[in-house]
């Protein structure tokens, strides 16, 4: 579903791949992120449609974002403060680049990866 703004002079939709390339550019500009990961699906999720495997899912609803975000950081950063920031972040740059306010950013951290790695 794709946010619409019904104003008098027209309607503007946002898709949900445009906010999750502006999520990547945001994550590409934290120190610390590594990479994106598949999100773990528990054996009883694989059967369900709606299972996601993608490393950035975007739930929208009327002009309010979710989003699911998985993630592999550099090992030896802090995780939580690297994940805080990450959250942030995103909220911020979404919701300024889009106008669509985001209700919460879920982090998902799969795994830590040496920087060399990066």
């Amino acid at each position: 579903m794709e946010p619409k703004n019904n104003k008098a002079t027209g309607s503007m939709k946002i898709s949900e791949e445009v906010v999750a390339t502006i999520v990547k550019s945001v994550l590409s500009e934290i120190e610390g992120v590594h990479s994106l990961a598949t999100r773990p699906v528990a054996p009883s999720e694989m059967l369900m449609k709606n299972a996601s495997l993608k490393p950035i899912t975007i739930y929208l609803s009327a002009d309010v974002a979710a989003i699911d975000i998985c993630v592999n950081l550099c090992f030896g950063v802090k995780l939580k403060s690297i994940a805080e920031q990450i959250q942030q972040k995103v909220k911020d740059t979404v919701q300024d680049m889009t106008g669509i306010a985001v209700s919460k950013v879920n982090v998902f951290v799969a795994g830590a990866k040496p920087k060399e790695q990066a």
